[in-house]
């Protein structure tokens, strides 16, 4: 199948929530350090600064608040090659940017994260703050679960936002993300069944299949139930296995219901991970990246599991690979040998 009309300004456009996320430099815990890291941060963004790192065009639908930290934020999605044509500035009296405060771990002691995200500019975003030209605009538009669970404001304008990208022709790709802390599970299944039937490439856990969203049977027939049920094209899902918080497996499968065809990956085992805030998003990004540039599930699977590997090794949300690493990353991983020493 052909995924998108290529006669669009923009492959990828997003909406989502960014935010300030603040760290302890290498291993300190926040209860005990002084100093900490400002980082950019949020699922949508990094997946279109992935797509844009990649080669491919894109542009992100946010609300930041009209301030230095706004402005931080816009310095560092035109710094990854996403547009910021469509960014809203937020100039109320109660304009703040989301924060969100990680710390690493080493076993036995978990990774750690806690929001400071309530009222923040986006949640007062409206849909007639968006330019109608948009919808026109893009092959692909990707939101998320976390958009969704925001605020009762977010969920309505980023449902709007899918059906009017839906009626123009787009493509609509959402990853499910469910995240307990946000909403409950009750509620995140009601809202995104509502909304699968425009869903043409859908991401999902398999535990996120089973637990939230409480489908049964094995993982493909998962996989061909979302397509047969609600029309889906493509689902994409991810396997990681957690060896310790800095050992990780990771591989994927993706359903193409045209021909009703699994495509799973060779895994990537033992990841050194440094940080693996992010690597989800990144395999979305190598994912839509392959089925937009290739139209080729293989390739999906291939730049979306070496996306995801390579962005556990890089301290930060967001990914910080071109194509031509991650086209490198593949060929060696496909050799099934160790390859040279060093980049040089």
């Amino acid at each position: 199948m052909t995924f998108g009309n290529t006669n669009k300004d923009f492959d990828v456009i997003s909406l989502g929530e960014i935010m300030l996320r603040l760290s302890p430099t290498g291993l300190d815990r926040l209860s005990q350090c002084e100093t900490l890291e400002k980082r950019p941060g949020g699922s949508e963004l990094n997946v279109v600064s992935g797509i844009s790192l990649l080669g491919l065009r894109t542009g992100i639908v946010t609300k930041i608040p009209d301030n230095d930290m706004g402005r931080f934020i816009k310095n560092k999605i035109r710094f990854y090659g996403v547009s910021d044509d469509y960014l809203i500035y937020d100039s109320s009296e109660n304009r703040r940017i989301g924060i969100y405060y990680y710390e690493s771990g080493a076993y036995p002691r978990k990774p750690a994260v806690m929001y400071d995200r309530a009222f923040s500019s986006i949640n007062s975003i409206g849909i007639d703050e968006i330019d109608p030209k948009i919808y026109s605009d893009s092959r692909v538009f990707h939101t998320s679960g976390i958009t969704l669970a925001l605020s009762e404001n977010c969920r309505k304008t980023a449902v709007e936002m899918i059906k009017r990208f839906k009626e123009k022709g787009a493509l609509i790709s959402f990853d499910v993300n469910y995240r307990a802390n946000l909403w409950n599970e009750e509620t995140a299944r009601k809202t995104i069944y509502e909304i699968l039937p425009y869903i043409d490439i859908l991401f999902v856990s398999e535990e996120t299949s089973r637990r939230m969203m409480q489908r049964q049977g094995t993982m493909e027939e998962i996989m061909r139930g979302y397509c047969a049920e609600f029309g889906c094209k493509v689902v994409a899902c991810t396997h990681r296995k957690v060896k310790s918080p800095k050992c990780h497996s990771f591989n994927s499968t993706i359903y193409l219901h045209e021909n009703d065809m699994v495509y799973t990956g060779i895994p990537f085992e033992d990841i050194d991970v440094i940080d693996r805030i992010g690597s989800g998003d990144a395999y979305v990004a190598g994912a839509l990246f392959g089925l937009l540039k290739y139209n080729d599930v293989k390739k999906a699977v291939e730049f979306g599991n070496a996306m995801s590997a390579v962005k556990n090794t890089i301290v930060g949300d967001m990914p910080a690979s071109d194509f031509e690493e991650i086209s490198r990353v593949i060929a060696l991983h496909n050799s099934g040998t160790a390859g040279d020493e060093l980049n040089r």
